[in-house]
Order: C-alpha cells, then structure tokens, then sequence
C-alpha cells in the first residue's frame, strides 16, 4: 500500500456507536502521534455525524497532551447544534481514557453569495524548485543529523520549499515561508476526506515561521516547542489532484509562545483554506538542540 493510501486509511476513522470513532494506530509505530493525525481525525469524526448535506467551513482545536502512534485514539462527538443553514459539533479525542485534544467544527449547507479573496503571492512555479528530500545534501554539513533525519523520512506528500525552510533556516529573516506540496495519489474521491487531508498537512511548518525572525530553528537551538491551538477555514472544495502553496507568515512571539497564520491556494490561484495557530516557543538550555525530531507528515 502507498503511503498515501496509507494515509486516508488512517483517516478515515471507524464508527463504533452513534457518535462515537476510533481512529487506527500505526503497525509498528513508536514516537509521538503528529499533531495534524489528531485534528484530522478529529475532524472526520464531526464531519462523520452530520447527517445532511452540510460540509465544514471551520474548525478550531486545542492540544492537551501528547499521545502515542502506537495506541488507537477515540473520538467522542457531541451534537450542539443542527439547523437548517449550518450545525455545530464538539469532539473529544482521548487514548488510554485521558483527552488528547478537543475540537469544535461548524458546518454549514452550500449556498452562493459575494465573492473575494487575496491573491497567491508571485512565487516561482514547483517545477524549478528541488524536491525537500534532496535539502540534506543541498545543505550539506551545516545541517545537523537531526535536521538529516527529518528530511529523510517518508511522506504522503511531495514538497517542495520555496527558498530556505523555516524548520531549517539559520539567518535572521522575514517571518514568512511558502512550500509547494501534493499529494502523491490516489486523492480521494470523498471531499470530506479531501478536507482532513488538507487538515492534517495544515500542521506541518507552521509555528516554525515564528522562529525565523529570531535566527533560530527546531534542529539547531535548545527549544521546548508544542503546538497549542490550531484553527482552519475551509473557502472551498480541496482539488488535492495538482500542487497546492502554503504561505505562512508570523505576527508576534511572546511570553514563551508564538504565533503564526497560513493561507493555502490551488495551483490556479483560488484561496482554498487559511491558518492560524499557537504554539509553545520555550528556550531551554538545558535541553539538547534538536533532541526531538518532528513528523514529516
């Protein structure tokens, strides 16, 4: 089975009850579970209860704890709302009984009205960018054998960075970045699927754009980072059949936290999706830099 293949399997959770989902492990994992699985699952098990036509237009989460890879993740949906334009779900996720994650969704029933969005910055086409598994050997010996490790691993997803990465970058810089990405196929034919797709890889080098304004990154510092919340907007249908651009950029960092926001456009141009998340930028001396290394999503 292809990794992306792989990847809808374990997204599309399974109905144990009325409102109630059990997301897969992964055979034979043992690290930390990726942020974006939990949403994404999340997500699926709310979209699971709707039971209409309506489809999301928002979702906003918070990270309680860290869970596992190895251990299925339960998800337990509450039904706050159900109009006739849009409805309102709560999921809990929880492993071993203790929650992981809680997520709020709105779903609303497809309707027509006034239309706008911001423009895709003028970016050069992937086809002239290299591969982010060809960055260790670009980079050389400057990048540390956590960073190697990181980009190594295997991933659903074909990306493609638009000049340094922020999870890597060394310099002082502006806080923004932008990565071309696809799915490398099969894309579902499901749009909800589509959508927690586009959720799970929506936490990937997120919060790491605040870092970029500092000169510091999740390989080369001794940094304590989590991600705290995370909020989407769905604008439109997620083509997933083609390149997609994620720009991100960072407003403020503070008080041990930073914040970033990202809007993600089909190749065409059209404002698919936009991001927001906090999360936990703690210096820590006393911790090994890159000690911890991220998911490749």
């Amino acid at each position: 089975m292809s990794l992306s293949s792989t990847l809808i399997a374990l997204l599309d959770v399974e109905t144990l009850d009325r409102d109630l989902y059990r997301g897969a492990s992964k055979p034979g994992a043992t690290a930390r579970v990726f942020g974006g699985q939990v949403l994404a699952q999340s997500f699926m098990a709310a979209q699971r209860s709707i039971d209409d036509d309506k489809v999301a237009h928002s979702l906003h989460a918070y990270f309680l704890r860290p869970g596992s890879e190895a251990l299925p993740i339960v998800f337990r949906v509450v039904r706050d709302f159900d109009g006739g334009s849009f409805a309102n779900r709560r999921v809990i996720a929880t492993q071993k009984g203790v929650a992981l994650l809680s997520l709020t969704a709105s779903f609303q029933r497809p309707e027509s009205g006034l239309t706008h969005h911001a423009s895709m910055p003028d970016v050069p086409a992937p086809e002239n960018l290299a591969p982010i598994d060809a960055l260790a050997e670009h980079y050389g010996a400057t990048l540390s054998p956590a960073a190697r490790a990181f980009l190594s691993q295997p991933s659903a997803f074909e990306m493609r960075p638009i000049g340094p990465p922020s999870f890597v970058q060394q310099e002082k810089g502006s806080p923004s970045a932008a990565t071309w990405f696809r799915l490398r196929a099969p894309v579902p034919a499901d749009a909800a699927l589509r959508r927690a797709i586009l959720v799970y890889v929506s936490d990937f080098s997120l919060l790491s754009t605040a870092l970029v304004p500092h000169g510091r990154n999740l390989f080369g510092d001794a940094l304590q980072t989590a991600s705290l919340d995370h909020a989407v907007w769905f604008h439109d249908d997620v083509p997933l059949d083609g390149w997609m651009l994620y720009a991100t950029d960072s407003d403020w960092a503070g008080g041990g936290r930073g914040q970033a926001r990202g809007s993600i456009y089909s190749r065409n141009g059209r404002l698919i999706a936009q991001t927001v998340q906090e999360g936990l930028i703690r210096l820590r001396p006393d911790k090994a830099p890159g000690e911890t290394i991220p998911h490749m999503p």
